[in-house]
């Protein structure tokens, strides 16, 4: 068993808390993932797990400045089982200003568009604790189960759709909405902002700001 760790992930305290618990760990940079957790089946076929961790707050700046679905989609293009760390005991509804549904949706979309269980820890103790626990856990692998199924690659209608819910204000649903109505990604950025305002769900104020972006030079 080999377990990596993002160096940006230093502060969090995850390092003591593992010390702690005597598991043995590397520190480096990686280019996606939090934790990186490497081992084999009994039959050499290897497991390779990657797991992001958020903090209920990041979470949710996440959702809004569009790191998270970006972030969870390297985490399935590059490793054969992905998990989500969601710490915290917060009401994850009352921390920001942002509709419940907005949340729920993106939780939903996690679970049901990209297949990435997420797992809710209270602290940072208790995510070194389940990192503990999933690295004994996959050290003694019974057989070859699904965790070494391949990730499918995304459709090209999907990879579509994930590239206008990159967009400010966009989500998975109205990306879909976009695309019904302007059928190319290229009409959608050579549109006017009238015809942005014509589209449900985008309105007068969300048009201007596409507009703006689709068009304004940038400096």
């Amino acid at each position: 068993m080999t377990i990596f760790i993002d160096q940006r992930e230093r502060s969090s305290g995850i390092e003591k808390e593992l010390t702690k618990r005597e598991i043995q760990f590397e520190v480096k940079s990686l280019i996606s993932a939090d934790y990186i957790l490497k081992t084999k089946t009994k039959s050499s076929n290897e497991i390779t797990v990657g797991i992001e961790r958020k903090t209920k707050n990041d979470f949710l700046n996440s959702i809004i400045d569009k790191r998270l679905f970006q972030q969870l989609l390297a985490l399935k293009e590059n490793f054969k089982l992905s998990l989500l760390i969601l710490e915290g005991t917060e009401n994850i509804f009352s921390l920001r200003n942002i509709h419940p549904n907005a949340i729920r949706g993106a939780i939903l979309s996690i679970t049901l568009d990209y297949n990435i269980p997420i797992i809710e820890t209270k602290n940072i103790s208790d995510t070194a604790a389940f990192i503990e626990t999933l690295s004994k856990r996959l050290e003694h692998p019974i057989k070859d189960i699904s965790l070494q199924q391949k990730r499918r690659s995304l459709t090209f209608k999907e990879q579509q759709e994930f590239v206008i819910s990159s967009l400010p204000y966009i989500g998975p649903k109205t990306s879909k909405e976009i695309l019904k109505n302007f059928t190319t990604i290229k009409s959608l950025v050579n549109s006017t902002e009238k015809e942005l305002t014509e589209v449900d769900k985008i309105g007068k104020k969300k048009a201007k700001e596409l507009f703006k972006l689709f068009n304004e030079k940038y400096i």
